[in-house]
């Protein structure tokens, strides 16, 4: 399992940059973003490569902050790609609570990281269905 930052961010100028100021200044690298708002708040996902670091820090200057499990898998970059791990996850009845896909690829797939609503169960499908998942050391040094 990948660990992923989440956090609820106000919907103001410059919270995002104070965010990013942060990790910054603690020499945090950024791997993947996704950010999903209402007219309030925005959800903020980091993949980073060293998660308890960027919760002590964020927490530290006042976020709201926490550590969610994620899975990383590998998918054939071409046309229906992303449908085949999807597929695989159906079958095994694994719901898929969100979805982003890194920036970059690893050899001739893209690299996508999933929530899902049991990720034991959906990664057993997808390693029985010879998909590879990311490993956190290949995510955190990309």
């Amino acid at each position: 399992m990948l660990k992923q930052i989440s956090m609820f961010l106000e919907n103001k100028a410059g919270r995002l940059a104070r965010v990013c100021r942060v990790m910054a200044e603690e020499g945090i690298n950024i791997r993947a973003l996704s950010i999903a708002d209402t007219a309030d708040f925005g959800l903020v996902r980091l993949i980073v490569d060293n998660p308890e670091l960027a919760e002590q820090k964020l927490s530290a200057r006042g976020f709201m902050v926490s550590i969610t499990e994620v899975v990383g898998v590998k998918v054939p970059d071409r046309p229906g790609g992303l449908g085949v791990a999807l597929d695989v996850l159906d079958s095994a009845e694994v719901s898929v609570e969100y979805i982003y896909a890194f920036i970059g690829k690893s050899d001739d797939r893209a690299m996508v990281i999933l929530r899902l609503d049991n990720n034991d169960k959906g990664v057993e499908a997808l390693r029985k269905a010879n998909l590879e998942l990311l490993t956190p050391e290949e995510v955190y040094t990309i």
